[in-house]
Order: structure tokens, then sequence, then C-alpha cells
């Protein structure tokens, strides 16, 4: 295995967690060089004693003078915009982990990008925002961009590098999460604590909302919409309650190839880290006789309606799916702050998509601007003051 130097954005978070795990596994293959978190600076000291990367980045200018203090003066620590473009682009990483939660990823991602280092996207916002932005880049500078989402590193395994032409469309799973069975009348009075119990993953707490709303699997399609170069009706959902079948391909034939695994993000992580090679790792395997069987049905538009405006941003495009993401942020903050309700999240999204117009998402200043009146939008309707464009 040839040597490999990575960085990761985002090394406090679960995703970030579990690729550190996939590198302990193979300390003589990658050399860790550099990690940026949010403000968990305690959590980076201590992966920063163990990988001694180059460089650390904190969100704040005084925990990076904490990181600074409790690290050797051989590790350099950074903070804020300027430590994530560090990480990103000035540790001489082959492959950079973009697994920041949000929109705070993208700029990042877009200077790994620019330094030519191949992707390893888990932070699906990068696409939801400025999916033609970056796939342009990415194709201009012929920077490999790999998939880390569970679904989508299945639909790339069973795509297995077939041409466009032969796919009919390509189908995500959802577990359903926690709401799956919760009447419409029910899901207006869920608690926090109900909406973080995932069934089936263990995640951080907004990507767990997003999953309990759905949100996450609308993000997911427009994200895929760009990944595999599919039209928007190409790109379909089905709830699968056992996380096991991740995605599947429908080809132009009638056959379908699907991809299974258990619900473990190390897999799909150490396919990205290591691609094009497959490695052993420490991970569960699937028994399908001791699972028994599997289920798969339709979304319930009415209970999950986050889908259904996933679906029309993806369709309306330009800048829409960043209006959608960045409301949902927002909403989902509110939410996890207890100062609004669960379905107050797709009311909000909802609203900010029938107020915005339109705009080309072609470059990064309109992108920032229509989140930043996304953000004013959704926080000013929480607070019963709706603004307009």
């Amino acid at each position: 295995m040839e040597r490999r130097k990575i960085s990761i954005l985002g090394s406090t978070g679960s995703i970030g967690e579990n690729a550190l795990d996939v590198v302990a596994q193979f300390p003589d293959g990658i050399d860790v060089v550099a990690l940026a978190a949010g403000r968990n600076w305690e959590r980076i000291v201590e992966q920063a004693r163990r990988f001694r990367p180059d460089i650390v980045s904190v969100a704040d200018d005084m925990d990076a003078k904490r990181v600074e203090g409790a690290l050797s003066t051989e590790i350099k620590v950074l903070s804020g915009e300027e430590g994530l473009r560090e990480v990103a682009a000035g540790a001489g990483a082959g492959l950079v982990v973009s697994a920041l939660v949000g929109a705070a990823g993208l700029p990042p991602t877009l200077a790994a990008i620019d330094a030519g280092a191949s992707i390893a996207l888990a932070n699906k916002e990068v696409l939801v925002m400025a999916g033609e932005l970056v796939m342009s880049r990415v194709s201009a500078l012929e920077v490999e961009l790999l998939p880390v989402d569970s679904e989508h590193a299945g639909v790339a395994q069973a795509l297995a590098d077939r041409p466009q032409s032969e796919v009919e469309r390509i189908v995500l799973t959802a577990s359903g999460g926690p709401f799956r069975n919760h009447s419409i009348a029910a899901m207006k009075n869920v608690s926090l604590e109900e909406a973080l119990n995932h069934p089936n993953w263990k995640m951080g707490p907004k990507i767990t909302i997003d999953s309990a709303s759905m949100m996450n699997k609308g993000l997911e399609i427009i994200e895929a919409r760009w990944l595999f170069g599919l039209k928007p009706e190409q790109v379909d959902v089905l709830v699968h309650p056992q996380s096991i079948v991740h995605a599947m391909v429908e080809f132009v034939d009638g056959s379908y190839v699907a991809q299974m695994s258990m619900p473990d993000m190390r897999i799909p992580i150490a396919q990205a880290i290591f691609s094009p090679e497959r490695l052993p790792i420490e991970a569960p395997r699937l028994d399908l006789g001791q699972i028994g069987s599997l289920t798969f049905e339709a979304p319930d538009p009415e209970r999950f309606p986050c889908l259904t405006h996933a679906k029309d941003a993806m369709r309306e495009g330009g800048t829409a799916p960043a209006v959608l993401n960045a409301a949902n942020e927002v909403a989902v903050a509110s939410f996890l702050s207890g100062a609004s309700k669960f379905m107050d999240i797709p009311d909000v999204v909802g609203a900010a998509l029938q107020a915005h117009e339109k705009m080309e998402a072609d470059d990064l200043e309109t992108i920032l601007e229509v989140d930043r009146w996304a953000r004013e939008y959704a926080s000013s309707r929480l607070n019963g003051t709706p603004i307009s464009r």
C-alpha cells in the first residue's frame, strides 16, 4: 500500500472520529498532516497528541491559545477561516476528508480542490449549495471527488464505472428515523430527546435531526445529482428500516445492482481513503441469515415534507438548494436549542424557498450572499417577523 498523507476537516465530529479510527488501523500507511475542528478543543488536543499532525485548527482564537498551551511547539495551531484553509490546502495532503457540518465546509473544500488534493466528501452541503461550481472546478483541475456518505459510496460501487447512458435511475435508502410510524398529529409534538434517538446510526446532533425530518435524505439526493451527473428525475428515495441496503442502481434493461453492508461509517470512509484499493478493516460483518428480512417502502410526503422541499429545490436548481440548506440549518439549530418545534423546520424551509427569487449559482459570492439572506429570513420567520427578498 502506498503511503498516504491526509488532512481532516471536522476531526472531532462523528465522521472525523471514524476516519481517525480507520487511520489507526494502518499506522504504517497513513500520515495525518492536519486536523481541523470546531469548539471541541480538548478532543483535538487528544487527537493531535496521538496522530502528531503538522497543523491543527479550531474555530475560536481563545480555544487556539488553549490548544497551543497544551501541545508541543512543533505543531502549528491556527483558528477560524484561515485555519480551515491551511488545513485544507496548505499542509501538503494528497487527500482531504471534508467532514465539517453545514455551509462552513464550502470555502475550505474549494481551497483543497484548487490545491489539487483529492476530496473524500462527507460534507454534503458543499454540493447542495454549490454543485455546479464545485463540479466544474473538479473537472477543470482533474481532482478526484470520492463519496463518503454510505449511500453515495453505495451508488459508486453499484455503478462500477458503467456509462450514464446505461443508468435508468439511482435509489438512495433512508431508515425512516425515529418517526417512520408516527401519525401526522404526533409529529407536531415530538420532543428533542425523541428526535435525537436514531434507531440505526450514531451521529452528531444536526445530522441526527436532519435524519429524523428526512432533510438529510433530501440533501443527499441533491448531492447525488451532482456527484453522478444525473437529472433530478433520475434520483429517488426508498425507506429501508434495516439500513443494510445503502443504495441501488436501476439500469435501462430493468436490472438492479444494490450495495449492502452493516450500518458502520468506517466502511465507506475506508473505501474513500484507500481508493481504488479495498483493505480489510475492523468493522462488523453482514449476516443476512441472522437479519432474516429486508423491507422497503415509499416515504410519506405528508410526514416528511422536508424531502418534498428538497426535491422541489433540486428541480428548480440555481440558488434554491442553497436557500434550502441555509434555512434548514437555522431551523434545526432553533429546535436543538429548544426555541421551536420539530415541525417548524419544514415550515420555515418551505417559506424561505417560496420567498426566494432564484438566481444562477455559478460563483461563490452569489452563493454566500444567498446563504446569508436565507439565514436572516429563517431567523426572522422563527421570530415572527419575516423579511422579503
